[in-house]
């Protein structure tokens, strides 16, 4: 039978005997403006590492922080000799160091980029050879190795107050208007279950890297550092569990520069980071389409007190990759400046199947954007195809949006597929093209939302 819990006083909803982090039939039913609170569950469980106070400056060596020396073997071997003593800090200190191809990182080693300093990557993509496994656009296959790459590895940090420059505006950029064959190439191997060795990648191909990608590690802290010109997602943490990203300011490359990108992770926590980009601040995924069903999903993820700045796309996204699952989901206390598309944003297709449920926001700020609130599932146009993703149990409270450009709130679900599930508490958006968009959408509940200053009423 379901409890009533009365330590709040609003509207109950319902979610799981088992609390917020895996939701059931058997169900207890708790008030909106409690719901947030339970991220401290993720919180209080995600542990940054901690490594041995052993330091390896990378200039002991012959790195040379001119700018023009190649020091990518000297960052080979101060992380091979930090990892073969049990850890420790492999120190970029104050300079300049160019490494003319991928830094790959392994257990037990913070790279700490101190104040001053800057890995400047090089731009030939001979040196991004030979291929490493890797999720592309979520699809697993073989390409260039990321910027800063690890497989497998555990305890790994990356801080400090220094630099990691992709130099996309050199080079990579120029991949965007070849890739479409590898692209769709890419995507077919994946929808039609083609072996992941046989999808290789790389020389010849215009796939390009991610400045960050961690595929497949334990206990990880991203912190401090300023990542910019990324030739694609600046962070992506792939299979990952316990990571923790603080404090990292991301500046723009030129296009599909996501900041953040937690892929089929669990217990992710990302806070006090600022995102300056021209693709989504955070986009939580779980891979894409047949290559992804049935694999891991992405759950347990908080995102809190983050600042976003300007994006062409969007602030906190889920998706559009999302075919393993996304569930339980926090974001909280955020801001947001220009968008160009959606400050809160949930999207998939009908190609992509899956599920995303368990969403909870609260304490959102954003000035402008084409949509305050989105859930979209005809991303990129597709529709009417034969796997409709899920989406059912989101929380929504104390946002504030000052334009939509387009609309306030939108939930287009379909009729093979409708949303489920939406509960609205304390929704402001000051003056809005179109103040609601609601079809297929099952439930909407809400309480004190008003868009052009007019009080909107839910539906079921």
């Amino acid at each position: 039978m379901a409890k009533i819990i009365h330590d709040c006083p609003r509207t109950a909803t319902r979610v799981s005997r088992r609390g917020f982090l895996g939701w059931s039939a058997a169900s207890i039913l708790v008030p909106v403006e409690c719901q947030a609170h339970d991220a401290t569950a993720v919180i209080t469980r995600v542990r940054p590492p901690r490594f041995p106070e052993r330091d390896f400056d990378i200039r002991r060596y012959g790195a040379a922080g001119d700018g023009r020396t190649d020091c990518r073997a000297a960052l080979a071997q101060a992380i091979a000799e930090c990892n073969k003593a049990g850890g420790g800090r492999v120190v970029v200190p104050a300079g300049t160091y160019l490494s003319n191809g991928p830094i790959r990182l392994l257990s037990n080693v913070n790279l700490h980029v101190a104040e001053g300093a800057t890995i400047q990557f090089g731009t030939n993509p001979a040196d991004y050879l030979p291929c490493v496994l890797v999720r592309w656009e979520s699809t697993r296959c073989y390409n260039y190795s990321p910027l800063v790459y690890a497989y497998q590895q555990e305890n790994i940090g990356i801080t400090g107050s220094g630099t990691l420059d992709g130099q996309a505006q050199t080079f990579w950029n120029r991949w965007k208007a070849e890739q479409t064959p590898d692209q769709d190439t890419l995507r077919e191997m994946g929808a039609t279950g083609v072996p992941v060795e046989k999808r290789v990648f790389g020389a010849g191909h215009y796939l390009r890297p991610c400045l960050c990608e961690l595929y497949d590690c334990r206990n990880i802290l991203i912190e401090g550092v300023t990542m910019t010109r990324s030739p694609f997602w600046t962070m992506h943490p792939v299979f990952c569990t316990n990571v923790t990203v603080r404090r990292v300011h991301v500046l723009p490359g030129t296009t599909n520069d996501d900041g953040c990108d937690p892929d089929s992770s669990r217990d992710v926590l990302i806070e006090d980071c600022v995102f300056d980009t021209a693709d989504d601040h955070i986009a939580i995924k779980a891979g894409r389409d047949r290559d992804a069903w049935g694999d891991r999903p992405c759950e347990n993820i908080v995102v809190r007190r983050c600042q976003g700045i300007r994006t062409k796309a969007n602030a906190y996204t889920i998706g559009s990759e999302m075919s393993g699952g996304v569930r339980n989901v926090y974001i909280l206390d955020c801001t947001a400046g220009d968008v160009g598309n959606g400050v809160l944003n949930i999207k998939s297709n009908s190609d992509r199947g899956g599920a995303v449920e368990n969403v909870w926001v609260r304490g959102v700020r954003a000035d402008k954007g084409a949509y305050g609130i989105q859930l979209q599932t005809d991303y990129k146009g597709v529709n009417g195809h034969p796997h409709p993703t899920l989406y059912r149990n989101f929380y929504f409270e104390d946002v504030r949006v000052k334009t939509a450009r387009e609309a306030g709130i939108s939930s287009m679900g379909i009729a093979a597929k409708p949303i489920e599930s939406i509960f609205l508490t304390n929704i402001e958006i000051d003056k809005a093209a179109v103040e609601l968009q609601i079809a297929e959408t099952r439930k909407i509940k809400m309480q004190n939302v008003r868009i052009n200053g007019r009080v909107q009423r839910g539906r079921t």
